[in-house]
Order: C-alpha cells, then structure tokens, then sequence
C-alpha cells in the first residue's frame, strides 16, 4: 500500500483535502469527474458498500492499522496521506474528530426517470441549501421509507462534506438526482404531488385522500421562504402539519421526517424495506 508521509502542506495530491473548494472538488460541468469526501470510518465503508469508488486517504499514522486498516486492506492500491494530528488539521481547516477522510470519485447522478420507476414514496427538496438540514433529511429519508430523493439545482449539494457527515452516510443509500423538468416531470410519471406549505386550502398531514395514494411526491422548501408560489399552485395537494402552542412551523428537517412516517406506503412496512438501518 502507498503510505505517504506529509510535511508540508503543499504536498502534491493533498489539495483533495484542504485547498479546493466544494466546487472545485464537484466540476459541476464535467458530469462522473467529480470528488467529494467522506469523513469518519463508518460513513466511509457505507459509500464502499454501496459502490463508490475511492481516490485517495487521509488519516493520522495510528489510524492506518486501526480505524482506517479495513479500508487500507481492502483497497491496497489507494494512495494513503499521513502526518501528524497538527498538519492535518492545518491542511483541512479542523481537527479530524474521527481520524480519517476519504477523497471518493463523483458519480453521474442518474436519470429521474430511473430512480422513479418503481418508487411509491419520494421526496422534492427545493431550494434547500443549509448543509446540516439536507444531510438530517438524507437519514429520515432513508430510515423512512422514502424511495428516491429529487432537488431543485439551488439546493445543497448531497455530497458536500458536512452534508455526508450529517446523513451518517445515507446519502449513499437513497437514489437521488437533480429535478430539472419540475413538478410537471412527477406529474407525467404517475406522482401526485403534496406540497408542504401553509396556504387557506392546506389540508392536515393525516388526511385519508394522502394515505392511499400509490405514488407520491412530497415536496420540501425552506424555513424562509417556504415553496415558490408557482410549485404550491401546481401541486397535486398542499399539505401542512397542525401545529400547537402557537407555532407556526418546524424546521425543514423535522418537518421532513414527520411528513415521510405519515405519508408512508402503508403497503410497504419500513422494516421490510430497510432491515439493517439504525439510529
């Protein structure tokens, strides 16, 4: 295995970890070149698992035969960058907390048409761009049932480091592209669509008329500014979450999660469809 020892930080091949941008490691216009990073051992092995390729490998000298040595073993060719706790957090701007981070090649995101086939549940996150709120969606999405996750292209992007980290690495376990053709797309695939919005003609998240659908697209906005004006009108339902105490509404995330367990496919029991995910 080629174990490189660093000591500055313009060690060549290092600029994955510290000096590129987010959207200079994403090369937004050449489409499967990409990188991105996985921080920590489990969300690592999460994205082998599902089939993602690695670049490269940075951690601290003792995590190379521990945390890091399963990873190490089972890709041997896989330049591994090591140097001392001080360099390295010099080089990425924080100290590792979980030792090691892996530069991972981008895949091309697939077609919507695809990932939507053969789903019944799938979630619309337009104009998400707070990192921490799209990686918590990620994991309720994929603790919940949700089939695939679409975004509008001025949402965060899935695979941005602290996004990864947030979702524990379900980002790799749902499918997921980018909803250019908007609702009207879902529309011509067989979805109805309920908008999360409070409007006057908002019906209750556990209306009977939702929990019978066969394919359903949920869509999500942000805390601000809530869903355009145009996506509420064109939405199949608009559905709001009744509210106590005066509250007017929960934070996307949460909000997200409570809308994906109600809105469930009662025909598919989260247990069956995803027996090894826990909290």
């Amino acid at each position: 295995m080629p174990i490189i020892e660093i000591t500055t930080l313009n060690h060549p091949g290092c600029e994955l970890f510290g000096t590129l941008t987010e959207a200079q490691l994403r090369r937004e216009y050449e489409p499967g070149k990409g990188i991105f990073i996985a921080e920590s051992p489990k969300v690592i092995h999460v994205a082998l698992n599902s089939g993602y390729r690695p670049v490269a490998l940075m951690c601290e000298q003792k995590h190379i035969t521990g945390d890091a040595a399963a990873i190490i073993e089972q890709h041997p060719d896989m330049p591994v960058y090591t140097g001392s706790r001080e360099l390295l957090a010099q080089l990425t701007g924080y100290t590792l907390t979980r030792g090691v981070l892996c530069a991972m090649q981008r895949p091309i995101e697939p077609p919507v048409e695809e990932i939507c086939r053969n789903a019944s549940r799938i979630v619309v996150i337009d104009g998400v761009v707070d990192t921490t709120n799209i990686g918590a969606i990620f994991r309720s999405a994929a603790a919940l049932g949700i089939d695939a996750v679409l975004l509008t292209r001025n949402s965060c992007d899935p695979l941005n480091r602290r996004a990864v980290r947030v979702s524990m690495g379900s980002v790799f376990l749902v499918p997921w592209s980018w909803l250019d053709g908007g609702i009207e797309q879902l529309h011509s695939l067989g979805f109805k669509t309920a908008a999360m919005a409070l409007t006057d003609d908002s019906i209750p998240i556990d209306s009977p008329v939702l929990t019978t659908l066969p394919k359903l697209a949920i869509i999500m906005g942000t805390e601000g500014d809530g869903l355009p004006a145009e996506t509420i009108a064109k939405a199949t339902h608009v559905v709001r979450i009744p509210m106590s105490h005066n509250v007017d509404s929960l934070n996307v995330a949460a909000a997200a999660a409570v809308a994906f367990w109600e809105l469930r496919n009662r025909n598919t029991t989260v247990e069956q469809e995803y027996p090894t995910m826990s909290t």
